[in-house]
């Protein structure tokens, strides 16, 4: 590559690369100059690196317009691209600031640098058109958070959660690994474009269907979808709060949409049907089964939990399931532009939300030495801020107007339905998702009912909310709240990014 190249290149992946720089300047700070320091003055260092790092990305992402493609195709950037990965910033900022009191580990350089490495590695799985590109991006995400989530060496439960999490990715990493040799083996191609051209007029044989499913194994891992999801309950309950943040927003959000550009960019003649006694092989019945299972499973197992980080673990599985509804509206051409907004928009929203809900967690653990339900007791009064916030959340995560979560579901459902003549999902999935609605909502009142209701035992420990802890649960339920009143804020230049990006 000449020096052209190399400046072109750096332009596409400018916001990647000032978010990997930020990483390693507030390691090597950590580790150099604030060896030594205490622990609360080297955290307010590393983070102000760290939001630095993240406000020029942003920034770059907001004012500088690219398109183009390098690595031969492998790595592709549009205004979509572009949209989601400035999304993807913003949660990593609010992650970093509730990390400010996160005295958990003394590796503070760590912490915040595989903070960033994962949310770099996010970004490039917003920009992978390749094969090759989709794999390592995911390896770098999952290969961060499998760190992050083991960073609490004092808690049995965070090592429990984080070797849960790493063997069940190292498995899935395998099947994704053997299921895009298969496709390239079945194509000659890796990139998803030629990958695409290759399957055209193939038909969904036996060889097809196994490179498939093998790959769905890797993404559904990734988004936490039955049954793939056995790892997601441990690691959101042991890994530390910010790393469970991250996990829950940030990594749902990327994962989704490259399993919705991959379906649409690489599989968009081998969908099927999943129409009541009419199947017909392809992804789209796959999908449909992770998606109804998801939607059980999540919502059912989440009436018994006594954790509010384990709810949370099981509200994420349920929302999974909602979301791949989404993604089966991407097999209908007529109105993928419309899925694919209702997708990130439902995607986006959530991981605001969830954020959020992880920020009011990690209140309660470090207020009461553990998340359970039961010592929200007088939380609305002892931290007024936090339990406001909650009740945003649990409402808007339930799909109750006026919050993000009600056009969320609305989109989400209008795009499944009207895919077509026959759509991909069908009316008995999204009945299945509507009944499910009051199960979820009758959860997360449990939760709102012991923060408002019950009050607190008269030995219970007291605590005042941070004011990072304040600052994150504000902003999240801000935004939740001004997006689900004025969602074209969100959906106006989503729409318009899909339109440029051709999708």
């Amino acid at each position: 590559m000449n020096a052209v190249s190399y400046l072109h290149l750096l332009k596409l992946a400018g916001p990647e690369t000032l978010v990997v720089l930020a990483a390693l300047v507030a390691l090597l700070a950590d580790l150099t100059v604030m060896r030594g320091q205490p622990g609360r003055f080297r955290r307010r260092i590393a983070a102000l690196i760290s939001g630095v790092g993240c406000g020029a990305a942003g920034l770059y992402l907001a004012q500088v317009s690219v398109h183009g493609t390098t690595f031969g195709g492998m790595f592709t950037v549009d205004p979509l691209t572009q949209f989601v990965k400035l999304m993807l910033v913003a949660l990593t900022l609010l992650t970093v600031v509730l990390s400010l009191e996160a005295d958990y580990t003394d590796h503070v350089g760590e912490h915040f640098a595989l903070l960033l490495l994962a949310t770099s590695g996010m970004m490039f799985m917003a920009s992978a058109a390749d094969l090759l590109m989709v794999f390592l991006a995911l390896e770098l995400s999952s290969l961060s958070l499998y760190s992050l989530a083991a960073l609490n060496k004092a808690s049995e439960r965070s090592a429990e959660g984080a070797l849960k999490y790493f063997l069940f990715g190292a498995l899935a990493a395998a099947f994704t690994l053997f299921g895009f040799s298969f496709l390239y083996g079945l194509t000659g191609a890796t990139h998803l474009a030629e990958v695409a051209a290759g399957l055209r007029g193939r038909g969904f044989d036996p060889l097809l269907a196994v490179a498939v499913v093998l790959t769905l194994v890797g993404f559904g891992f990734k988004v936490a979808a039955v049954p793939f999801h056995l790892w997601a309950p441990d690691a959101y309950q042991g890994a530390p709060t910010p790393a469970a943040a991250l996990i829950a927003s940030g990594s749902k959000l990327a994962g989704f949409f490259l399993l919705g550009r991959f379906v649409v960019l690489t599989l968009p003649e081998t969908t099927g049907q999943a129409a009541w006694k009419n199947f017909t092989a392809g992804w789209v019945p796959a999908v449909a089964v992770l998606a109804l299972a998801s939607m059980i499973v999540g919502n059912l197992a989440a009436l018994a939990q006594r954790n509010l980080k384990r709810l949370l673990a099981y509200s994420a599985i349920a929302h999974a399931g909602y979301l791949l509804l989404a993604v089966l509206a991407l097999a209908g051409a007529a109105s993928r532009s419309d899925a694919f907004a209702a997708l990130v928009y439902y995607a986006g929203t959530y991981a605001l939300g969830s954020l959020g809900a992880f920020a009011a967690a990690g209140f309660l653990e470090r207020t009461r030495g553990d998340a359970a339900i039961a010592g929200l007791a007088g939380t609305g009064r002892a931290a007024p801020v936090i339990a406001a916030g909650l009740l945003v959340f649990m409402f808007s995560l339930a799909g109750l107007p006026p919050l993000a979560g009600f056009p969320a579901k609305f989109y989400v459902f209008a795009a499944a339905l009207n895919a077509g003549p026959a759509p991909a999902a069908p009316f008995w999935l999204v009945a299945t998702g509507l009944a499910l609605s009051p199960v979820a909502l009758y959860y997360y009142l449990l939760v709102l009912k012991q923060t408002y209701v019950v009050a607190a035992p008269s030995d219970a420990p007291s605590g005042c909310s941070t004011w990072s802890e304040t600052l994150v649960v504000t902003v999240a339920a801000g935004g939740v709240l001004g997006l689900g009143l004025f969602p074209q804020l969100l959906l106006g230049p989503l729409v318009r990014a899909i339109q440029s990006a051709g999708l």
